[in-house]
């Protein structure tokens, strides 16, 4: 084998090892670390298939296994996205009623959400995006005491507030035209990562509980392994579905939406994901095109139906805020397709998770 040949079989042998990995049931970040670059991974794993092909002499003996593990690595890639291309079936159906722009019943809530990174000093371009899109509900992230006091001139617009900033990158700050009837600051697994629960009155009287998270990702700078921020999703969906009224859950999860932890998420919160049948929405890495993966997600109950969805524009940040136009839907008039429930061990998976992160 010529050294080609050397380097293209290494290659391939990484990128098959690598497209399963995250299938290894191990909450330690250089496992779970591999949740995140399907879609690098799809390209890599087709350009290493198409190269097997064109260098046909390697096809012989064991090394016809490359090609094969490459083709199987190309299909799982693509079971995962699939449900995130146009051709899937949408989980939370459009609304057919008055549209984002006209003007807007009592039952729509316009959230904005935005990861602005701590260190970030382009303050006015969130705030022009705030005046733009004209957020019913806005959910800050990262946010220090400085940012607390550069976005005050919104206050004006967002009477209801609930703020918290932390110089750890783990503040937030929520801010509601509409009256908040309750609220809790949380700490559910880890007493300087906070999370909101808030319930939102609408125009109309109808009252969302609505959850704000940011739990800390599994990284070599940050935590060792995945277990509390898993533990703290399973917390808030659990939650979630014990509501008998409309939820919406929104934040940066420090995790992707195709994962088997965002998944069971949504098993056991039973709450729907905007994206599905639509787009990735991919928010993170803003500044490197070749690394992005959706981080940033709202998930809601299906008392709601969409009318708009948005990645916005970078305002500085190493995440692309995201905006999105719910309306609340009267029981009568829901359109429900198929709610998400535990399957197999789910329950149990969850308590042991939920048991070893507290």
């Amino acid at each position: 084998m010529s050294t080609v040949d050397h380097v293209l079989l290494g290659y391939s042998i990484f990128i098959v090892i690598a497209s399963f990995l995250n299938l290894i049931r191990l909450d330690y970040w250089w496992i779970r670390m591999w949740d995140f670059p399907h879609l690098q991974l799809t390209v890599m794993a087709a350009a290493g298939l198409l190269s097997w092909l064109w260098l046909d002499h390697l096809m012989d003996g064991y090394r016809v296994l490359i090609p094969i593990g490459l083709l199987l690595a190309l299909l799982y890639h693509g079971w995962l996205i699939y449900p995130f291309t146009p051709l899937y079936r949408k989980q939370v159906v459009r609304y057919v009623g008055k549209k984002d722009g006209d003007e807007l019943d009592d039952n729509t809530i316009r959230l904005l959400v935005s990861n602005v990174y701590m260190e970030n000093t382009q303050v006015p371009k969130v705030r022009t995006l705030v005046e733009k899109h004209k957020p019913d509900v806005v959910l800050i992230l990262e946010a220090n005491q400085k940012w607390k006091d550069e976005l005050a001139s919104i206050e004006v617009d967002f009477p209801h507030r609930i703020m918290h900033p932390l110089e750890n990158t783990y503040g937030m700050l929520l801010y509601s035209r509409f009256p908040i009837r309750h609220h809790e600051l949380r700490f559910l697994i880890q007493d300087d990562i906070p999370s909101v629960y808030a319930q939102l009155e609408l125009p109309s009287g109808e009252l969302i509980n609505f959850y704000g998270v940011h739990p800390m990702p599994p990284s070599p700078t940050e935590h060792y392994r995945s277990t509390e921020r898993d533990a703290e999703l399973l917390l808030v969906g659990k939650e979630a579905r014990e509501k008998t009224g409309p939820v919406i859950v929104a934040g940066d999860l420090n995790d992707v939406a195709w994962s088997h932890t965002t998944r069971l998420f949504q098993r056991i919160s039973g709450l729907l994901d905007p994206r599905i049948g639509r787009g990735l929405y991919n928010t993170f890495h803003a500044k490197y095109f070749f690394l992005r993966w959706p981080l940033d997600h709202v998930f809601v109950s299906h008392h709601f139906q969409l009318q708009k969805i948005l990645r916005l524009p970078n305002c500085g940040s190493d995440h692309f805020p995201m905006f999105i136009s719910l309306t609340y839907v009267p029981e009568e008039e829901q359109v429900i397709e198929e709610i998400p429930q535990p399957e197999g061990n789910d329950l149990e998976e969850s308590r042991e998770k939920i048991e070893e992160a507290t």
